[in-house]
């Protein structure tokens, strides 16, 4: 089972060598068969060249997009690139590159795949999980947009729908991707994480979640989320869901 590890990233040489080395520490203590991908979203910063020169065991690719093209677009490119040359039964991870979300999670998404899942949510709201350094715009934010997806979609076993960090079973993924075609995100911003979740679970998808620890207080640099117009896509994405405009 090869593990495949997409990083988007915009302006993040803060926190992409911490991330980066992390990443290599587990992939050294787990024995994994993985690699990485950055995808450089048209960063300002040193985040090309950070991620260029990274030394390690784990094999790093990087995806220069220029310019900047926001997230959805690198989480499309990342995903869609992730799974070429894969097999059905590997993994796609997507992961935020500010290092808030500890890698070290990936071991039990990987178990989950294994057992069943085609898709595991790395969650903030299991038993165990944790959430610290979190402002408290975007708690709410988080907590109204699962709340409100909890009562009108109510997918079995999902309780977080808007966190990227996910593990994706590679034939799940391709097969959305395939269904979809160039629609397959058409949101912009951080509503495409949510698009991405509804898409996959309209094929079928068996989803689970893992509780995690989200350490927010490690993150350097100010967040790149507007949670109002983050919110206005949420409601826009609910409604079309269930409006059936999301199908190709």
């Amino acid at each position: 089972m090869h593990i495949r590890i997409v990083l988007p990233a915009y302006n993040e040489e803060e926190s992409l060598p911490s991330l980066l080395q992390r990443i290599n520490e587990a992939y050294n203590l787990y024995k994994w068969d993985a690699s990485v991908i950055v995808v450089n979203d048209g960063s300002k910063d040193n985040t090309l060249h950070v991620a260029r020169n990274f030394k390690g065991d784990i094999p790093v690719e990087v995806i220069d997009v220029q310019p900047n093209k926001g997230l959805a677009n690198a989480i499309d490119t990342g995903l869609r690139h992730a799974v070429v040359g894969l097999k059905d039964t590997d993994i796609v991870v997507t992961l935020d590159a500010d290092d808030s979300q500890t890698p070290f999670l990936i071991q039990r998404m990987a178990m989950q795949i294994a057992e069943g899942s085609d898709l595991v949510i790395a969650s903030r709201y299991q038993p165990g999980a944790r959430i610290k350094g979190l402002k408290r715009s975007r708690k709410f934010f988080s907590w109204a947009a699962g709340l409100l997806f909890r009562v009108f979609v109510g997918f079995e076993g999902i309780k977080d729908y808007t966190c990227g960090f996910r593990a994706y079973k590679v034939d799940m993924l391709r097969k959305t991707i395939a269904y979809y075609g160039d629609k397959f995100i058409t949101q912009k911003g951080f509503g495409c994480m949510v698009e991405v979740l509804l898409k996959v679970a309209g094929q079928s998808a068996t989803m689970n979640e893992v509780p995690m620890i989200l350490r927010y207080d490690l993150k350097q640099g100010e967040s790149k989320m507007n949670v109002q117009k983050t919110m206005k896509q949420t409601l826009k994405l609910l409604f079309d869901h269930k409006t059936g405009r999301l199908d190709p």
